[in-house]
């Protein structure tokens, strides 16, 4: 049995899994899966010098500290670009989130990764490998209506979570039973916690699904991935999600899931995040292409008059600051484009 469990540190991406499940060190495989757990010790300290832990605290890490990690794939423009992988005894941490896996390339302006050796690879009670894909929240039994609003941007770090943040704290505050769900992209506590700051009546991301990442998954994964987020918000007692895709309308997976009509006639409205005026422009001309209307623009973009006046008048569409959003402007464009306000759409 794996002894002082205590003095390991546990990281978000593996807040579902129980700490029964962390029973016993079996041999590291060769190929890791997605989802397959391991023990690291810390070899040397690089771009992450911190681990959230499952309760959201920032834990600093020295060399020589040991934590459980998961294998995944990492895709972040702005960060690392990494896969479910060892190189020999070691491995890197890919994200503050407990990810770990080999970086492939790195943003110029970050340094290298944090570096992990291996220790062995986590055996439940049985001795069979954990893995978190094993641990997801069951899927309610009732599946009801909700409203859903779908957040996506031209980019990492457009300003899609405070995009988020402000939605639903004006839901809130008009007496809205509203949920935050962060669909895609890699785990990470400061997302909920934000939603929940904001006044989420729930707060759920795809770890609640078991996955510490989405990079990769097919698309009837990230289907099923929605349906399970979206019925356990609605059996939490929410009647309105406000949902966030990561990255930009280019990565593999956003651009698969905006594409499809399966995900697309479950979404009530869209609203994109940009970074600046041509991204708004093109991330605008894109989404047209694949039918989808955007009610507003908002985002980085949004902090400047000057660029909120090139991309009202580039796209017809209203660029909303972040006090223009929590004060209620989406709710007279909706108004404005339905006359009343839209019926929740069914969860298919």
């Amino acid at each position: 049995m794996l002894a002082e469990i205590a003095d390991i540190r546990i990281p978000y991406a593996l807040r579902r899994v129980p700490r029964e499940a962390f029973a016993h060190l079996i041999p590291c495989p060769e190929h890791p899966q997605i989802g397959d757990v391991a023990l690291l010790q810390v070899d040397s300290i690089g771009r992450n010098t911190a681990l959230e832990l499952t309760n959201g605290r920032r834990c600093v890490l020295h060399e020589g500290d040991r934590l459980f990690g998961v294998f995944g794939n990492r895709y972040a423009t702005m960060q690392f670009e990494g896969y479910a992988q060892v190189q020999g005894e070691y491995c890197d941490l890919l994200s503050m989130g407990g990810l770990c896996g080999v970086v492939k390339s790195r943003h110029d302006g970050i340094p290298g990764p944090t570096r992990l050796r291996l220790l062995g690879a986590i055996g439940d009670q049985d001795g069979k490998p954990v893995r978190s894909v094993n641990f997801a929240l069951p899927l309610p039994d009732q599946l009801g209506n909700m409203r859903v609003t779908v957040v996506c941007g031209s980019s990492m770090d457009a300003g899609k979570t405070h995009t988020v943040g402000c939605t639903i704290k004006w839901l809130r505050e008009e007496g809205h039973r509203v949920a935050g769900i962060k669909l895609t992209g890699t785990a990470a506590g400061r997302d909920t916690w934000h939603m929940l700051d904001a006044g989420a009546y729930a707060a759920l991301d795809l770890s609640d699904g078991g996955f510490p990442s989405t990079y990769l998954c097919t698309l009837e994964q990230l289907l099923d991935l929605r349906r399970l987020l979206i019925g356990l918000a609605m059996a939490q007692g929410a009647e309105w999600a406000v949902v966030e895709l990561a990255d930009g309308l280019l990565q593999g997976e956003t651009a698969a899931l905006l594409q499809s009509p399966r995900f697309t006639s479950t979404v009530n409205e869209f609203i994109f995040a940009a970074g600046e005026p041509m991204a708004a422009v093109g991330g605008v001309c894109l989404l047209r292409s694949w039918a989808i209307e955007p009610l507003a623009v908002s985002g980085v973009v949004s902090m400047s008059a000057l660029n909120v006046r090139e991309v009202e008048a580039a796209t017809g569409l209203r660029c909303l600051t972040a006090s223009e959003l929590e004060k209620g402007a989406l709710g007279a464009l909706l108004e404005q484009r339905t006359g009343r306000l839209v019926a929740p759409r069914a969860l298919a």
